[in-house]
Parts: structure tokens; sequence; C-alpha cells
């Protein structure tokens, strides 16, 4: 991880140090780590739709939030966590690299497993990078999150919304993928091909689950993200492209994402 964040930092300027909390987990680890966020999620849903708090509601909820965890735990590898919705906002973020998850996929994909737990470590700490260059950023996700549960509850939810939290989730998968190629000291296009592969791969449940639970739509995020960043790099350069993490004004609109060029009209004009 202090050599990503060196590499990193050669490639795209970006000065930053690494988050306090590190852990290599065990699944049931990373359940504790993140069982506080699904709850709060979980909380402000309820507020936010009254009939959610009956007791059958909350029956479904347990248990939908069970099968996510109980999927999840077993298919993460590593995640930087920006600890949202969080009651007090901490000083600090977290990663998280799930240990018997990575030497799976490892053996799974037959690749090297130095190699591949380094590929992961660079991944995770570009996330750091992205955060710490936008400290805007966690809060920016918080408040939309939060403003599009209120507006759940008044009936009043404002398309646009969701528009903007995927856009941003978009831009955030994209810039790790494109700056984590450039800085890793390793040839990565078999090991890319086989993960992307893995991300689409799995038995019919497996998949099923993967859909239910939106993880389709994060895969289409690293493939959308990597394009736009792509077109940016071929025509500018890193500065550039970091230009994202100026404010949110600089963020990409979901049409901007499919036409870069347009995005880069309108930052540099």
């Amino acid at each position: 991880m202090r050599t990503a964040r060196q590499e990193i930092t050669a490639v795209s300027g970006i000065e930053f140090t690494l988050p306090e909390t590190i852990e290599i987990q065990t699944r049931h680890h990373w359940i504790d780590a993140n069982i506080e966020t699904f709850t709060r999620f979980v909380d402000l849903l309820e507020e936010a739709v009254p009939q959610q708090s009956t007791p059958i509601a909350r029956t479904i909820n347990t248990g939908g939030m069970s099968v996510t965890l109980g999927f999840l735990a077993r298919n993460v590898l590593g995640q930087y966590d920006p600890l949202l919705l969080a009651d007090a906002p901490p000083a600090d973020h977290a990663l998280y690299f799930v240990h018997p998850n990575i030497s799976a996929a490892a053996d799974e994909l037959e690749v090297d497993f130095e190699l591949f737990r380094r590929w992961i470590a660079f991944h995770e700490v570009t996330h750091a990078a992205e955060f710490a260059q936008a400290p805007w950023l966690t809060d920016y996700l918080q408040t939309q999150l939060h403003d599009g549960l209120q507006e759940i509850r008044s009936g009043t939810l404002v398309p646009d919304r969701l528009d903007a939290v995927q856009s941003t989730m978009t831009v955030v998968e994209g810039y790790a993928e494109v700056l984590m190629d450039a800085a890793f000291d390793a040839e990565t296009v078999e090991l890319r091909a086989k993960l992307d592969a893995r991300r689409r791969g799995g038995d019919p449940l497996t998949r099923l689950l993967r859909q239910l639970l939106g993880l389709g739509m994060k895969r289409r995020q690293y493939e959308r993200g990597r394009a736009f960043f792509e077109t940016v790099l071929d025509q500018r350069d890193f500065e550039t492209a970091a230009m994202v993490w100026t404010s949110p004004d600089y963020l990409p609109t979901d049409e901007e994402l499919d036409a870069p060029e347009a995005w880069l009209r309108r930052i540099e004009s």
C-alpha cells in the first residue's frame, strides 16, 4: 500500500496519506465493519417510509440485509470505506482487505497471489487518493442520500437525485480504473480481463443475486467511467482528468459521461 501511494502520487500528482485504519479481515470481520452502515441506512429508510417500521417489514428488512451481507462477505476483495451516514463524521476513513476472498479469487482466476493482492491494494489506495483530493465528496454523497430519503418521505423524489449519485459513483470507479492501471508497476491486461470475466460470471444463483443487489450496475459504472476517462486522457492528461475533484460543479453530468468532449468544453470555457 505504501508503494501504491507513491506510484499513484507520481502519476497523478495527488498528495495524500493512507487511512489510519487498515485491516486485513476475515469475512466475519468485514460484516462487523459494515453492519453499522447497513443498519443506519435501514433506519433512515424506515424514517422516510413509516410503513417500513411494521414488524413484518422489519423482518423482511433484516432478512434482506442478512442475505446481502452474507453474499458480499464472500465476494468483496477490498473496500475503501468513507464511513457514510456515521452519526459523527469520523476524522479518517478506512481500508479493508478480505484475505480469504482474495486468496480464493487468485486460485479461481489462476493468477499469482502476490501480484493479485498487490493489484487489489493499488485499486483501493486509488480510492483513498480520490477522497483525499476531493474532501467535499463524502459530505456530498451523504447529502444526496439524506435528501433522497427525505424526498421519498414527502413523495417528491427528484429523478435527477438518483442520477447524480449514480454519476458520481461512475466517476469514482472510472477514475480509479484508469489511474491504478497507469500507476501499477506490472502488466495488467490479462489480469483485468480475468477479473472482468469474474464480475460477469458465476452460477445462475450468483448472477441473480448480483442483479438483485445492483452489482451489475456497479460493473457498468466501471466500464462507463473508464471509457469517459480514457477519452479525456487521450485528448488531455491526468491533470485535466483530476479536475473532476475540484468541486461538485466539475463532476460530469449523466449526459456528459457519454460525451466527454462536452465536459471538456464546459470546464475549459
